[in-house]
């Protein structure tokens, strides 16, 4: 259910830039897309084969042993179906900004930042040591949350929706925009984060809820989207956007973040 959700979502805002887009005459678009979508298929089997069991152990055996803030605190289950699915998302914001600030993990996270050409493909453009860290932590922070399977289920459901549209090329007027990302992170919002700008970089972490980026003070915004530049000062060059050259940027002796 979540693949086919996953596919009609990346598969209709494709779609829709390729109609409405923001950054236009990218002549080069759908071999763009082959590549992330080429790294995403790859980071799904790093999921699906090394972590999908793990990660359905770690939640029975917290339900099991009454492990974790949900099972302590007994709310019907409509609330604790809400909590689960806002403390995910604040767990979210704290990895992705975990990702900027450790040194290490940047060097991974990283090669997101090197997309040039930032789209709805760009949702899946992720190294698999980024992948394989952020699912071992998850082995700990779902039993320390107290999740269910059908929690977890629900939130990537919506997750996967929203990265791929804020990830989006899409040209939505800057009104909508604005109402959308009162609740949901938005392409305008996220832009920010992929600019060549440290100062924009390091913000806008938020993966679902916009919200909190207000409340730990890390929102900033651009009036005109459509002067943001993409990628990153030093991975510039056309062997750092091949299948191969992404794998490699980690290890990769580059410039430092700047």
């Amino acid at each position: 259910m979540r693949i086919g959700l996953e596919i009609i979502s990346l598969g209709l805002v494709f779609w829709l830039e390729g109609v409405f887009p923001l950054f236009q005459g990218r002549k080069e678009r759908f071999r763009h897309a082959r590549r992330n979508l080429g790294m995403g298929i790859l980071n799904g089997l790093v999921i699906s084969l090394g972590f999908a069991a793990l990660t359905l152990k770690s939640i029975q055996i917290a339900e099991n042993n009454s492990w974790g803030l949900l099972h302590q605190i007994h709310w019907i289950p409509f609330a604790e179906g809400v909590a689960a699915f806002i403390l995910f998302d604040l767990w979210m914001y704290v990895w992705h900004r975990a990702n900027h600030e450790i040194p290490f993990l940047w060097r991974f996270h990283r090669m997101h930042h090197s997309d040039l050409e930032l789209d709805s493909t760009s949702a899946l453009r992720f190294h698999m040591g980024e992948i394989i860290f952020s699912s071992l932590l998850r082995l700990v922070i779902i039993p320390l949350i107290g999740m269910q399977f059908i929690h977890l289920l629900i939130y990537e459901i919506c997750l996967q929706p929203v990265i791929i549209f804020h990830h989006s090329n899409v040209a939505l007027p800057e009104k909508l925009d604005r109402i959308f990302r009162a609740v949901i992170v938005t392409p305008n919002m996220h832009r920010v984060h992929h600019s060549q700008i440290r100062d924009e970089t390091d913000s806008n972490y938020s993966s679902i809820f916009s919200f909190w980026d207000r409340m730990i003070r890390s929102f900033r915004k651009r009036k005109d989207a459509q002067t943001i530049v993409y990628g990153l000062p030093y991975l510039q060059e056309k062997e750092w956007q091949s299948l191969l050259g992404m794998l490699r940027t980690p290890f990769a002796n580059v410039q430092k973040k700047v």
